[in-house]
């Protein structure tokens, strides 16, 4: 029997299907948690710094949209000297922490690395690239099916080797870590319990999993990971074999029976984290977009608030002790495009009503979450003057003392959202612009221009510029030119 010749188009696909595939990484596991090392809060500059003036950022979802809004925060920051009694500086040199969610986390991470050399290329480096068709053109290129075959393997591991070829260049958290950049904390959302995952090393001690050696690349493909259209990013979960420990500073709140209520949020989020300590029945993670759990990157911030709130209440070091001001800049890419549901009989599709039943809940929240920044700032202020009024009675009684611990900070809500905008023709073209990786030009540096003109029209950037007794000097126009723009008096 004459045996038949194997048609080229067989070899071929074998050949490509042995010598393509590729199995998605695997994050290094530690035999020690330790508390003092790692990328986290606590080991940063900023935390031991002696500047009173902590400057916050919170970068939201929204695809490329939010991206370029975030980036034109940075810019108008960069590009905006206060002059105070210490002299001039520039607000971006105040920037402690950068939370960033979805799209906003490119933002995040790529300052985070880069510093001031990310205002050299990134706009044409990530922002007006057409990056979803990239993705789009891979998925379907048959070079990158046997990978797509891949168990473990899915659509955004394709995304975070993109991600690292066009902006990230391999870079990890170890690159963050020895920098001495701001505090980046980028978060997705663990599927099975919905609970949120921030890369940090503290979140990533209950994982007993080495952050450093993690790439940037996947933390963003993590955190923009939209379910259904790009497929989660698997963690190993080596929970229960390093030691781990809460920290001890929680400890006097979680044992008493009446516990103080600074530490409310903080311990939520310590039990939310307990249950990725069991490895042995939870071996792997599975996260997808951090906009799912905070669509605004505001809990990150909030928790922080009151961590630092807590230790100064039981008498541990904070930054509290020396920041007189918390500027937090709440950057908001919500985009609100107006359908014609409403006018037609037939209802929307399955399609629009499972996007827009995903969306919904989480805009809303994030509403609640900067409501909640308010609150705080309000909290502060009133427990300040009722300490100031009872100063008297305070010396001479402990109790009392004790009773009214409150920072001496000022919270700077600064809402930056398309919503602060006063030009209905840009507020309408704005809110058009499609949640994707794929924008025009024009699209990315109208959304750059618009952040500076909210931020410069806020009441409560002008209360902090009056508060801090300086002014702007320099401020970017449409044009990119300096003007010199007094604080209003």
């Amino acid at each position: 029997m004459t045996r038949l010749p194997t048609p080229l188009w067989l070899v071929l696909a074998l050949l490509l299907l042995v010598g393509g595939c590729a199995s998605r990484p695997i994050n290094r596991p530690i035999t020690h948690a330790d508390p003092n090392s790692g990328y986290r809060l606590v080991t940063r500059p900023q935390y031991l710094t002696a500047d009173e003036n902590l400057v916050i950022l919170a970068f939201s979802g929204g695809g490329t949209r939010a991206a370029a809004f975030s980036y034109g925060v940075l810019e108008f920051l960069r590009n905006t000297e206060v002059v105070g009694p210490k002299g001039k500086s520039r607000l971006l040199d105040h920037v402690g922490v950068v939370t960033g969610v979805s799209g906003g986390s490119f933002t995040a991470l790529a300052y985070g690395l880069y510093g001031d050399k990310l205002f050299d290329d990134y706009v044409q480096r990530f922002l007006k690239r057409d990056v979803q068709a990239e993705i789009t053109s891979r998925s379907f290129s048959p070079t990158y099916w046997p990978s797509l075959w891949s168990s473990g393997w899915g659509r955004s591991e394709l995304a975070a080797d993109l991600y690292d070829e066009i902006l990230f260049n391999g870079a990890t958290f170890g690159d963050l870590n020895r920098g001495n950049g701001p505090f980046i904390i980028v978060s997705a959302t663990d599927i099975s319990t919905g609970a949120r995952l921030p890369f940090t090393q503290t979140t990533f001690d209950a994982l007993c999993t080495d952050l450093n050696a993690i790439r940037l690349s996947r933390a963003a493909a993590a955190s923009s990971a939209v379910p259904v259209v790009l497929s989660p990013i698997t963690l190993n979960n080596y929970g229960g074999t390093c030691g781990y420990v809460p920290p001890a500073w929680i400890k006097p709140f979680v044992d008493s029976v009446d516990p103080p209520r600074p530490a409310a949020r903080a311990t939520r989020h310590l039990k939310e984290e307990a249950e990725f300590e069991d490895g042995v029945n939870r071996p792997y993670i599975h996260v997808v977009d951090g906009g799912v759990s905070d669509n605004r990157g505001m809990r990150s911030v909030l928790d922080s608030l009151e961590i630092m709130e807590a230790l100064q209440s039981i008498d541990q070091p904070t930054p509290l002790d020396h920041i007189r001001r918390i500027i937090v800049f709440v950057v908001n890419s919500l985009s609100s495009p107006k359908t014609e549901w409403d006018k037609s009989e037939a209802p929307p599709g399955p399609l629009q009503i499972l996007v827009k039943a995903a969306g919904v809940p989480i805009d809303h929240y994030s509403y609640e979450a900067t409501e909640l920044l308010r609150d705080k700032q309000a909290q502060w202020q009133s427990m300040r003057r009722i300490r100031e009024s009872l100063a008297f009675f305070a010396n001479k009684d402990r109790a009392i003392t004790t009773a009214l611990r409150t920072p001496d900070t000022s919270i700077y809500a600064i809402d930056v959202s398309f919503a602060q905008l006063t030009d209905q023709a840009e507020l309408d073209y704005l809110n058009e612009q499609t949640t994707s990786f794929s924008l025009s030009g024009e699209a990315v540096d109208r959304l750059r221009a618009a952040a500076g003109k909210i931020i410069m029209a806020s009441p409560e950037f002008q209360r902090l510029l009056r508060d801090v007794g300086g002014r702007i000097v320099t401020a970017p126009t449409r044009a990119g030119a300096a003007a010199t723009v007094p604080a209003a008096r």
